[in-house]
């Protein structure tokens, strides 16, 4: 199955993200994609009031999202933001297309670095897989990439990790951010395809905006492809037969005993 990973850089102004996100749908539905990924926060960026931007899956943003996918035949993967509890909101992961229309609210928010994510977003509560094709997928967001047992969960099922991002920029987060999706691929001995927020080149105080390095990790831990900064997009085919490989000749999951 081929995935597509739009790194792109989200603006204030969800319109103009979902012109980005209906531009690259196409494009990557032309080169063959059945799933196209976006970032975490591709309705809107970080840094900005989210209460005003967050509405339901139902809401005419995601609609939009789905009238995209089903125009073009993929399955859409975006972050976006829902109603959380009281004034916040919640951070969740768009699935769309295909006939689904579902969300993963993202578990473990980033209160690290000087930023405190649980001020203004509701954290999830449970792991959510799709199934596209016969093949289920698991999804993850950002700072959930810091914690392994999440993705030891997915793999249970999940042969295949989406990974959306907006990674803070600072000193070693880009080695962090690149170590971790490749322990997690090796923790979880599933493909990870980490789509992360573009660099945006501009100063949006201490918020979270992103750093790039979007990038198709196989079970073993190999990169098999990363971008930099500046947006772009991976088109990556996996093969979910090399899961069952790597898995045979390194059981980790069989082996755990904790």
């Amino acid at each position: 199955m081929r995935f597509a990973l739009c790194q792109i850089s989200s603006t204030a102004d969800p319109q103009e993200n979902l012109a980005t996100v209906r531009d690259e749908v196409a494009a990557a539905a032309a080169n063959g994609a059945r799933v196209v990924q976006f970032p975490e926060a591709t309705q809107c960026r970080f840094g900005v009031p989210l209460k005003p931007i967050a509405e339901p899956l139902g809401g005419p943003w995601a609609t939009a999202v789905r009238e995209i996918a089903d125009e073009h035949n993929v399955v859409v993967v975006a972050g976006m933001f829902t109603p959380g509890e009281g004034d916040r909101v919640t951070n969740t992961t768009l699935v769309t297309g295909a006939g689904l229309h579902l969300g993963y609210d993202k578990i473990h928010l980033f209160d690290a670095f000087g930023f405190r994510e649980s001020d203004t977003v509701t954290p999830g509560e449970k792991p959510v897989t799709f199934e596209v094709d016969g093949t289920t997928i698991g999804l993850a967001t950002c700072y959930d990439v810091r914690f392994p047992e999440l993705f030891r969960a997915l793999a249970a099922t999940a042969p295949v990790i989406l990974l959306g991002a907006s990674w803070g920029a600072g000193p070693g987060k880009a080695d962090q951010w690149d170590l971790l999706v490749r322990a997690r691929a090796l923790d979880a001995t599933s493909w990870i395809l980490a789509c992360g927020q573009a660099d945006p080149a501009a100063d949006h105080g201490s918020a979270p905006t992103g750093i790039g390095r979007s990038a198709a990790i196989d079970p073993i831990g190999s990169v098999r492809e990363r971008l930099e900064g500046a947006p772009g997009t991976i088109l990556s085919d996996v093969d979910t037969h090399l899961v069952d490989e790597v898995r045979a000749k390194l059981p980790v999951l069989a082996n755990r005993r904790l």
